[in-house]
């Protein structure tokens, strides 16, 4: 009976990894469903590639309609302030300037962090710069900003976050100015 469970076991697993892959040999990870986290709520996640963890928390989110990156093509800037810290000995590396973020809208799309020029050059004074700082050195918490070119009815989505082995963290974030740094954010952009 044992032998048969273990090939069942074996059988489901290879079937599993069949799925995720795209017939070309790379293998196209998706996302395990998590429910979505509040807003301001801290996040363990993977570091790039699997290596250490750096905790991801959102504070605040600010729309505005213009910035000192430039005009929004979609309308509005979202832009997101979130800290990554590290209570390890040594530095770990977040995918977050890799793409790590994205908007997820309410009717479901989904837009990648700095996915127009001005949200790409999006670098609040007194923040580190758009995307954040890929490198967090042991001990330290560090707040980056990441921002997305949305439409007006795309405010009050869903932040995800997709760490270094596939996991992806969601949080819903408000449809208003909000956080402990939003007065200080709205300044920094102008």
């Amino acid at each position: 009976m044992r032998h048969v469970a273990g090939t069942s076991v074996l059988a489901a697993t290879c079937l599993t990894l069949a799925a995720c892959s795209g017939g070309d040999g790379k293998s196209d990870p998706q996302p395990s469903p998590r429910t979505a986290l509040r807003f301001g709520q801290a996040a363990e996640t993977a570091g790039a590639g699997g290596k250490g963890t750096a905790e991801i928390t959102p504070e605040t989110v600010v729309y505005v309609g213009r910035a000192a990156g430039g005009t929004p093509e979609r309308g509005l800037f979202a832009v997101v302030t979130f800290q990554a810290g590290n209570r390890a000995e040594r530095s770990v590396t977040t995918p977050a300037a890799l793409g790590a973020f994205r908007w997820r809208t309410p009717d479901g799309k989904t837009v990648k962090a700095g996915n127009s020029e001005g949200a790409g050059r999006i670098d609040p004074d007194g923040f580190n710069d758009g995307g954040g700082k890929p490198v967090v050195r042991a001990n330290t918490h560090q707040v980056n900003t990441v921002a997305f070119d949305i439409t007006s009815t795309e405010k009050g989505g869903t932040l995800v976050y997709v760490d270094g082995e596939g996991v992806a963290f969601r949080w819903q974030v408000p449809s208003t100015n909000s956080g402990p740094t939003a007065n200080a954010l709205m300044a920094a952009l102008k």
